[in-house]
């Protein structure tokens, strides 16, 4: 069986890079690199308080992306480090700009929550689709996305939840002949039992809220946390 892979959601702030790198020794495969914003449409609390924290620590456009470049640095050039924000944030900085920018400083791809499919056609980014996605929707994300197609496998915001979503199967049904790329589940996913659950069905899982938490505690904390959920994955 193949290797699942593990993503890692962090926000950036000036513990990220070291945060980052204690992840990979956990196990970690690929990072989204939150970028904060004042109205996250998509984050659930614990995402939009560290968001908080990260604009009163000055964590701006700039200053994310040299979080990027930082984390780079650190991890070498085969990790993928990925921002993940709004899609008004980059009008505001210019979206040619910011792809130029986010590239020069060790980014491999983009996410936007809020830029459906077929917007900015030219951008390259992961594209991410729900259980309510129409099968259009669905098709064309599954046509555009770059490297790798996001599974929402909830309705409603980021958040750690009781239990996997039942949605999740039903998702990957649909999406798995739209393309040959990988398939990664996220939203919702927070302990080793939800993730082995999650790789059964897709090709990898995205750990957000539960290890921005594991975060806070700081670096060997996480590095633990997230060699856990490495450890369900390679059962």
């Amino acid at each position: 069986m193949s290797r699942k892979a593990l993503s890692i959601y962090l926000m950036c702030g000036r513990d990220t890079p070291a945060l980052a790198e204690a992840a990979v020794e956990g196990g970690a495969d690929l990072f989204e690199l939150g970028f904060p914003f004042s109205d996250p449409l998509a984050d659930g609390p614990v995402i939009r308080r560290a968001g908080e924290r990260a604009l009163a620590e000055g964590m701006r456009t700039q200053q994310c992306l040299d979080v990027v470049r930082q984390a780079r640095e650190r991890l070498g050039p085969d990790v993928p480090l990925i921002p993940m924000t709004y899609a008004s944030l980059l009008e505001a900085y210019g979206w040619e700009r910011f792809a130029a920018d986010a590239l020069s400083a060790g980014a491999t791809s983009l996410i936007v929550a809020d830029l459906p499919a077929g917007e900015r056609h030219g951008l390259k980014r992961v594209q991410l689709v729900a259980p309510t996605s129409t099968d259009e929707r669905l098709e064309r994300a599954a046509r555009e996305t770059d490297g790798w197609l996001y599974l929402v496998t909830v309705t409603g915001t980021t958040g750690a939840r009781s239990e996997l979503s039942p949605a999740l199967a039903g998702l990957v049904a649909r999406a798995r002949p739209l393309t040959e790329l990988p398939l990664y589940a996220g939203f919702g996913i927070s302990t080793p039992e939800h993730a082995r659950a999650a790789a059964e069905l897709a090709d990898g899982v995205v750990v957000g809220t539960r290890a921005v938490e594991v975060a806070q505690e700081g670096a060997p904390a996480l590095r633990e946390y997230v060699a856990g959920l490495r450890a369900a994955l390679d059962r």
